[in-house]
């Protein structure tokens, strides 16, 4: 389809009833007992999670987004009583992610500001209690950028990172829609069991269903898998307001991949088997950052970022594994073992996948980009899929049942 046909999509048309009863606002226990939809051939089955691995074919290859999410939100309480609430959203100063976790005085965010209008041009402070000492935690409003509010922080022991700082003074952030406040045991149950990657404020919810159990199945099985990053940020959650998807502009998250990963998607010839949309998203954008560069191997970094409309806009078609090769000789050329870039990326009906075959992901909203994303990846199909969800008792959500969807 063409760029002006996606854009005339109605989001009405992405509609379904989602009574709030069905929205899990816990998981199941253990987490691989949830329910897994299993969509294969316009069949629909039903089976627990932890026998996904019975589902994939030998020589398949899993793709996990490795992410971790962050205590993003500061709670500050200012003299009058009043609290401010900073919501982490990406790096500024330092701008990779890595390094500015590893700040040990001051660094600068891009933060979204609860009851702003408490928090005027005086800094806000915050004693934080660990078990390695007390600090203080300052933060200053430097102006607005694209993204938010410009936030720098700073504190006064050194030998606390940044990454400590907001582990020790932050509160992990969940769902807006789950309408409850976090708790301890979302600390662990709100994570992946494969996520060591700080930087996300939200996390990548097809992977929570996954236990050590689960993955040594697939090692049992002789399953690949590797690993990418994709930072997922709030505007995940944000609405499309707009009648038509033409009107919504979609966020920009940070992602990385390894030259080993990208190598193994290379070479691999079986079924790839993505997990979640996250890692969708990521590995599809690899196609246009190696497109970019096959055309023109001289592009500069700022230069490989996708955007949303990238692919609905004519252009030449590339072979798919020409493009992950042109990664690889770009991170050769420049000696660098990590493709670090952004995506903004629009998974709509109409899309051509380059490399996902099946893909395990959670039940999502109505009229949501993600559920834009599953009718592209399955077409009309998307509405027998929910209403079997529906009527068989699935949870819905982040915490909720799983589904394995192959594409046709």
């Amino acid at each position: 389809m063409k760029k002006e046909e996606i854009e005339q999509l109605r989001i009405g048309d992405f509609h379904y009833d989602l009574p709030d009863g069905r929205i899990a606002k816990y998981p199941v226990e253990p987490r691989d007992a949830s329910k897994l939809l299993v969509y294969s051939g316009r069949t629909i089955t039903t089976a627990v999670f932890r026998d996904l691995p019975a589902f994939l074919p030998p020589e398949s290859l899993l793709v996990f987004n490795n992410t971790r999410v962050i205590h993003a939100r500061l709670l500050f309480r200012k003299p009058t009583g009043a609290v401010v609430e900073v919501f982490c959203l990406s790096p500024l100063v330092p701008e990779e992610y890595n390094v500015n976790f590893q700040q040990r005085e001051r660094c600068a965010w891009s933060c979204m500001i609860g009851n702003a209008k408490r928090w005027k041009d005086e800094s806000l402070q915050m004693e934080v209690a660990s078990p390695a000492g007390s600090l203080t935690l300052v933060a200053r409003r430097k102006g607005t950028c694209p993204s938010g509010v410009a936030v720098e922080f700073s504190w006064n022991d050194p030998s606390f990172t940044f990454s400590e700082v907001l582990e020790f003074a932050g509160k992990l952030p969940i769902p807006p829609y789950l309408n409850r406040a976090s708790e301890e045991k979302d600390d662990e149950t709100y994570q992946t069991v494969y996520s060591h990657v700080e930087g996300s404020v939200a996390a990548p919810t097809a992977g929570l269903h996954f236990t050590a159990g689960v993955m040594e199945k697939l090692r049992q099985k002789g399953l690949s898998t590797v690993e990418v990053t994709l930072h997922v940020g709030a505007g995940t959650f944000k609405p499309v307001k707009s009648p038509t998807i033409g009107g919504h502009g979609m966020h920009t998250e940070c992602l990385s991949v390894s030259r080993d990963a990208i190598a193994s998607l290379l070479a691999h010839n079986g079924k790839t088997i993505v997990v979640g949309t996250t890692s969708l998203r990521t590995v599809e954008s690899l196609y246009y950052i190696g497109a970019k560069l096959y055309r023109r191997p001289d592009a500069l970094p700022h230069e490989l970022s996708v955007s949303q409309w990238e692919p609905y806009e004519p252009d030449e078609e590339i072979p798919p594994k020409a493009a992950l090769q042109s990664i690889l000789d770009y991170l050769d050329r420049h000696g660098e073992e990590q493709l670090i870039s952004a995506t903004q990326i629009l998974i709509a009906p109409g899309y051509r996948f380059r490399y996902a075959d099946a893909l395990v992901t959670n039940f999502h909203q109505p009229e949501s980009t993600l559920l834009l994303l599953i009718s592209a990846f399955v077409g009309d199909d998307w509405r027998q899929i929910y209403r079997y969800a529906l009527d068989n008792g699935f949870r819905f959500l982040s915490y909720g049942d799983s589904s394995l969807l192959w594409r046709e």
